[in-house]
């Protein structure tokens, strides 16, 4: 055969069809059906899935406590947006008044004719009552060139502020972008999540100690004996042994909201996301707080683990992606995941990062 030929194709037919196809589909199951963890194989047990979902809660955490942030920043630029806007609407209705007098003013000098002083005084009948007028005039000339000057400063002022609330637009607008990638990356995780806790059965679930969906519960609960509500013994415990009346009104906010189902980017008063809980327990106190995990770790003094006491915020993982309130005897109120709701949990339930007393 010569070289520059290409071999004939043989045609795939009966089994070599078959086997082609078969291995194309594996292919084609193993780049689309398999993506990462979001799915669970059927050689993943169940304390493996329970340790990815974890992991995808936590990585939902970060991109929640992002998304906080960045919303927070989101309304402080519209806020500013529109006083910028209300202020400019102010000062362009003062201009325009002030535009119109000088309208009236041109007018009425337009109807003079603009004759020079001098001709007008030889043309008048009654020259001291032309005198009187000329020096009206000559006030009228310094009020109209002061009105002048405040119209221009006017227009300089309105083109600032036109200038300032472009910027503020354009940072609110990269401010939502950035709130719409991260509100995706929540909804993929929480999404992936979920698929994985619904390849398991019943059985499953409580053999990995899956508590309702969430992997983290091993030790919650939202108010089992002794440490119900309000009235409850650890309540009264808890308020009593907190430093300060402010840090006993926010643990006693917590036990009220015991139940609470966790919606991210929720701030009270029916539902929370980690951070929004402290915040809102410590606006009932009236204590006002940083909106992320990030930012409240700051907000007081940092204490270590040994001294611990009830309203003292307590905060996990290495990034710093999750907070509760301290309650005393070793736990924490927190607001857990989407599949849990607001419950009490020991403390070493997650890896310490640290903890703040409020200031």
């Amino acid at each position: 055969m010569p070289a520059h030929r290409k071999p004939r194709q043989r045609s795939l037919s009966g089994h070599t069809a078959r086997t082609a196809a078969t291995i194309a589909l594996a292919g084609a199951a193993t780049a689309t059906g398999f993506d990462g963890i979001s799915h669970a194989g059927p050689d993943l047990t169940p304390t493996q899935v329970k340790t990815q979902v974890d992991s995808l809660y936590q990585e939902a955490e970060v991109a929640t406590q992002k998304y906080d942030g960045v919303k927070e920043k989101a309304d402080a630029a519209q806020r500013r947006l529109g006083t910028l806007q209300d202020e400019t609407a102010r000062k362009t209705a003062r201009l325009n008044s002030a535009r119109e007098k000088l309208g009236s003013v041109a007018a009425a000098q337009y109807r003079g004719g603009g004759l020079d002083p001098a001709v007008q005084l030889m043309l008048s009948d009654h020259p001291g009552r032309y005198l009187d007028g000329v020096q009206f005039a000559d006030r009228v000339g310094h009020q109209q060139a002061s009105a002048v000057t405040r119209v221009r400063q006017q227009l300089r002022e309105i083109a600032q502020l036109r200038g300032a609330a472009h910027i503020e637009l354009t940072s609110l607008a990269s401010r939502r972008a950035e709130l719409r990638r991260q509100k995706k990356t929540i909804a993929g995780k929480l999404d992936r999540a979920r698929r994985l806790l619904a390849a398991l059965t019943p059985e499953q679930r409580a053999q990995a100690g899956v508590d309702n969906g969430v992997g983290t519960g091993r030790a919650s609960r939202s108010s089992t004996a002794g440490h119900g509500p309000l009235g409850s013994p650890a309540l009264s415990a808890a308020t009593a042994d907190a430093p300060d009346s402010r840090a006993a009104a926010a643990v006693s906010y917590a036990y009220q909201k015991l139940g609470s189902p966790y919606i991210w980017g929720a701030t009270g008063p029916n539902a929370f996301d980690c951070s929004g809980l402290v915040q809102a327990a410590y606006r009932s106190a009236g204590v006002s707080l940083p909106r992320t995990t990030y930012a409240q770790i700051n907000a007081g003094r940092r204490v270590s683990r040994t001294e611990l006491r009830p309203g003292d915020l307590v905060f996990f993982y290495s990034g710093v992606s999750h907070v509760g309130i301290y309650v005393g005897n070793g736990e924490m109120i927190h607001a857990p995941n989407p599949t849990a709701p607001v419950r009490l949990a020991p403390v070493d339930e997650m890896p310490f990062a640290g903890a703040t007393r409020v200031a």
